[in-house]
């Protein structure tokens, strides 16, 4: 159900997040989890270990392969991408944190197919906040949120682990 404008609790998102997933891959044999960097990745590791899949838990970053790139520039803290299991024939849930555009997402189909060829991609998402830009929709999601002006979401993780999901406003241009 969409929200508008209010505090997230991020680990009551992860939990609902979580028991999407699960009975989403129940009975798949072959499921992986794939985490898009940074945000996603720390989703992602979550996931992993609460489905019992570490074994099958990759990182991609996207930075070489938005379509804006020339126009943003390599952001500084890029991370290597790391799949250590066989992507061929695999369901892969994509993971990241926040859902805007899609162009994130397309990047991430795009690093994944470098890799070899899945028999499905799944797309979990913390949070949905629309304004989709490509035919993009999340399989899984903790939250859908329609967001004001110039806001966007920002999820972080503490010492603990412990995630939040903060609404902050725009200065500039940015896509998640």
């Amino acid at each position: 159900m969409p929200t508008t404008n209010q505090d997230f609790d991020a680990e009551a998102l992860y939990r609902a997040l979580l028991e999407q997933v699960r009975a989403g891959l129940a009975n798949v044999p072959d499921a992986a989890i794939v985490g898009i960097h940074s945000g996603g990745a720390w989703l992602a590791e979550r996931l992993a270990a609460d489905l019992d899949l570490k074994g099958r838990l990759g990182f991609i970053d996207v930075s070489f392969y938005r379509d804006d790139y020339a126009r943003k520039g390599l952001h500084p803290d890029v991370k290597p991408t790391h799949i250590g299991f066989n992507v061929d024939g695999a369901t892969i849930v994509l993971v990241d944190d926040v859902l805007y555009t899609g162009r994130t997402t397309r990047a991430a189909i795009n690093v994944l197919f470098d890799y070899g060829r899945p028999a499905c991609i799944k797309l979990a998402a913390l949070a949905d906040r629309g304004g989709r830009e490509l035919p993009v929709a999340p399989d899984f999601v903790g939250v859908t949120t329609t967001l004001a002006g110039r806001q966007s979401l920002s999820l972080a993780r503490d010492a603990s682990g412990q995630l939040s999901l903060t609404i902050e406003e725009d200065n500039a241009d940015s896509e998640q």
